[in-house]
């Protein structure tokens, strides 16, 4: 398969101009209130300018309280969609097809930066100190989040984007969800996988009802977490479940593409039968040259999605026209970096991966 070739999502019609995919990636130059800065539109329009035929927007929480980190953009109030307009307009003069990532930080939403408890599907202690690290979450307020999902991806489809990314990795809410360290609940969120899946199940009907029908739908997940008790056949069935639903792309989060799985086989290949030639595939983890991502591809992804490569290289997915590209790889210096539009502040949040920045 190749990675220059176009792709129409099945369900919808959207054309992405070729198969990368820039994948959401925390960059800290929101303002305070969550509303977009000039330096994050310049950096997500610089990889639309350069190539990137689907690009994701970095997590945006959905509820005031949802917020996991320091300048990170929100998608909770009307107060952000004039942001968000600025971006969308500024992303489709280069015709990319453009995604807000939406999701909510759960225990992973620090009291030191709301103020308040975080929650979680159910209650969770330091056990060595007995100290309480989230609250449990009551079923009214679990079904207010899920109206605080649909409401942002409405907001995003009012803003132009052309769709959403709901974020169901990485040890965030829904992932909380569907770990049963996590979530120990005995009512209709908890138990199976069928109920523990409930979350993100209501999440995706209530955005199909608030969004037009050419609205895109991607849904990430992580295939396995052992801290939070995410297996992978939990995993796959959680992946089966999501692909009888109506979503445009399943985007599975490896951290690690190559790792190899028992028997010589790799996440990629793993999951890629679970999911139906209606349902566009993306998978993401360690992609550096185009030898990796059409390596990716034969594994059975429709699309490669990148993360630190585009950091320093937003002119990627030209790249991949060349057979033998393989770009630099850290550490990059400051210039280079401010070369490639990240502020200082982004810049700054880079150092604190190891071996990125030089000294």
């Amino acid at each position: 398969m190749n990675p220059n070739e176009g792709f129409v999502f099945p369900k919808r019609g959207s054309k992405s101009k070729n198969r990368s995919l820039l994948a959401a990636m925390t960059n800290k130059q929101s303002h305070e209130d969550g509303t977009l800065s000039n330096e994050e539109i310049t950096w997500l329009t610089r990889r639309a300018k350069d190539g990137f035929g689907i690009v994701t927007t970095a997590a945006s929480h959905v509820s005031q309280l949802g917020k996991g980190w320091i300048g990170e953009m929100g998608v909770w109030s009307d107060n952000h969609i004039e942001g968000l307009t600025k971006l969308a307009s500024s992303l489709k003069q280069h015709g990319s097809l453009n995604l807000v990532q939406i999701f909510h930080g759960g225990m992973k939403a620090p009291f030191e930066i709301n103020n308040v408890i975080p929650v979680c599907p159910s209650k969770m202690m330091n056990e060595s100190t007995g100290k309480l690290l989230a609250r449990d979450l009551k079923t009214d307020e679990i079904h207010q989040l899920i109206e605080d999902f649909s409401d942002a991806a409405k907001r995003c489809e009012d803003a132009g984007f052309d769709g959403i990314e709901v974020h169901g990795a990485h040890s965030y809410l829904i992932s909380q969800f569907l770990g049963l360290k996590t979530n120990r609940r005995k009512d209709e969120f908890g138990g199976s996988i069928e109920n523990r899946f409930r979350f993100l199940r209501e999440i995706i009907l209530s955005i199909r009802k608030k969004t037009s029908d050419g609205f895109l739908v991607a849904v990430r997940i992580s295939p396995k977490i052992s801290t939070i008790g995410i297996t992978l056949e939990d995993s796959i069935e959680v992946t089966k479940m999501l692909c009888e639903m109506d979503i445009d792309m399943f985007h599975l989060s490896c951290w690690d593409a190559f790792e190899e799985l028992e028997g010589g086989q790799n996440l990629t290949k793993l999951f890629k039968p679970y999911v139906p030639e209606n349902i566009a595939y993306a998978s993401t983890g360690a992609i550096w040259s185009t030898a990796d991502a059409k390596w990716l591809m034969d594994q059975g992804a429709d699309f490669a999605g990148v993360a630190r490569v585009a950091i320093a290289h937003p002119n990627w997915p030209q790249g991949l026209s060349e057979a033998e590209y393989s770009p630099k790889r850290p550490p990059f210096t400051r210039d280079e970096l401010a070369a490639a539009e990240l502020s200082p502040v982004f810049i700054d949040y880079m150092t604190m991966w190891k071996g990125f920045v030089e000294d």
